[in-house]
């Protein structure tokens, strides 16, 4: 297996599997990195701040990263799917009836799975509050039905939609980077679903076989 040249960074490692844990935990916090910067400059939180009083903001920091990699991070996938929402026209404007009624024409049947009126507002009320898979059980039964031929026109329609408000040139090409990153982020949604449920037997055979590869 190739490596990276030059100078080789760890930002996480696995621990804990002496208990059949598998929890993702950023080793190091770089006072050039981003959530450093965050911290400073928006939070006014040094990192080593307060000093010698227990935990200081660089180590709420590196608990925050931990849980980043591992059990929440199907809560910002979620978060991340009703963004990709937000960004089209909302329903109930004028706007959102010819969008959505467009999606329609251009997906067939396989559209009513996202239709604004089958998955509307207890699902997101649900998915923002915690860790639903609904949307992304729609999301990807969605595409899954999709044609070739509609899964172009439904391209055309999304990208026609965000054209007006990107300065990227190519309703189309903004069309496939939406429904490549629902996508995306839908399998995300479902795969950090089944490691929640994965108990510590399940993650011990799961390091002990590839460990014995």
């Amino acid at each position: 297996m190739g490596r990276l040249a030059g100078k080789e960074i760890r930002l996480c490692t696995p621990t804990g599997t002496d208990v059949g844990e598998f929890v993702i935990v950023r080793r190091f916090l770089d006072d050039e990195g981003e959530l450093a910067q965050h911290l400073v400059q928006q939070l006014n939180t040094p990192l080593d701040w307060p000093a010698n009083e227990g935990l200081n903001t660089g180590q709420v920091a590196k608990i925050a990263s931990a849980a980043a990699c591992d059990a929440s991070y199907n809560q910002a996938a979620n978060g991340h799917l009703a963004d990709l929402f937000a960004v089209l026209p909302l329903p109930g404007t004028p706007e959102g009836e010819e969008f959505w009624g467009a999606m329609e024409e251009a997906g067939g049947e396989a559209a009513l799975y996202i239709d604004p009126g089958n998955m509307g507002g207890p699902f997101f009320d649900r998915l923002v509050r915690g860790n639903e898979v609904g949307i992304a059980d729609r999301v990807l039964s969605f595409l899954a039905e999709l044609g070739d031929q509609q899964r172009d026109a439904v391209t055309k329609v999304i990208g026609d939609a965000l054209a007006h408000d990107t300065l990227v040139a190519g309703g189309r090409y903004l069309g496939q980077l939406w429904l490549r990153d629902a996508e995306a982020t839908a399998w995300h949604v479902l795969l950090a679903r089944r490691r929640l449920h994965e108990t510590q037997d399940d993650r011990r055979r799961f390091l002990e076989a590839w460990g014995n590869a």
